[in-house]
């Protein structure tokens, strides 16, 4: 089967190489397409940097990693998008995002780029996941191994589930991880962005930690209790729960 690897913090992250180093110890043909530069917080962006619909791509060389890999001038939702559309050596089987520097949990997972690429694979038809660490903004050394050793109990169960299939996994930065466990999205993410008047027409957006307590069941709490957590998500789709007779038009 075929990985392709992406990830929002950009080609040049270790944990990306991480990644790409777990999916092949799991036996999967790798590739690697990641952005040029740092592109968190696009979501599914398919924005890229290119004129005339062109998206720009170099060859590079990872450490340690015997693989395909290419630099890409674009948001991880493009990448993603062209990976499935048969881009970067062909369609892949899984897409595979992260490691992301930083939890992706809560409804915030709206904003990143990380789950962005995977949801992207989603409604194109390919199954996908994505990985964060849970690093906080002024964390100890990422322990990216750790990360790692997650993704290989989960990976074999991702590609066992129905085609299309996207998981969310968050791995506490701790070495003693408590265990993996099933969690639902808590309602904004364990970091909030503040919004603050500075004047001249300007505001700034400060990123603090979210005071509200957590609830037990969600993806926060149970990271904070030292749990690996996996949450299925789905992509865009019809909410019927809203849905009444509309009013005659026109008359």
């Amino acid at each position: 089967m075929r990985a392709l690897i992406t990830n929002d913090d950009g080609i040049d992250s270790p944990g990306l190489w991480a990644l790409a180093s777990a999916a092949a110890e799991c036996g999967l043909e790798v590739a690697v397409a990641a952005p040029t530069a740092q592109a968190s917080g696009t979501s599914a962006s398919v924005a890229a940097v290119g004129e005339h619909g062109r998206v720009v791509s170099e060859r590079r060389t990872l450490p340690g990693l015997d693989v395909e890999a290419y630099a890409v001038a674009a948001h991880p939702g493009l990448i993603s998008l062209i990976a499935c559309r048969g881009g970067f050596g062909g369609k892949p089987d899984v897409v595979l995002s992260g490691v992301n520097l930083g939890a992706n949990v809560g409804r915030a997972i709206l904003h990143s780029g990380t789950v962005g690429a995977a949801l992207t694979a989603h409604v194109n038809d390919v199954t996908a996941m994505a990985v964060s660490l849970d690093v906080g903004l002024d964390g100890p050394e990422p322990l990216w191994d750790k990360a790692c050793e997650v993704v290989r109990v989960v990976l074999p169960t991702l590609l066992e589930m129905p085609a299309a299939t996207v998981l969310s996994l968050n791995v506490p930065n701790v070495v003693d991880v408590q265990g993996l466990r099933w969690a639902e999205l808590a309602r904004f993410g364990t970091v909030q962005s503040r919004v603050d008047d500075v004047g001249d027409n300007e505001v700034e957006l400060v990123h603090v930690y979210a005071e509200d307590s957590l609830v037990p069941g969600t993806d926060t709490a149970l990271l904070a209790d030292g749990f690996a957590t996996v949450t299925a998500l789905r992509s865009v789709g019809r909410d019927v729960s809203p849905e009444r007779a509309l009013p005659a038009w026109p008359a």
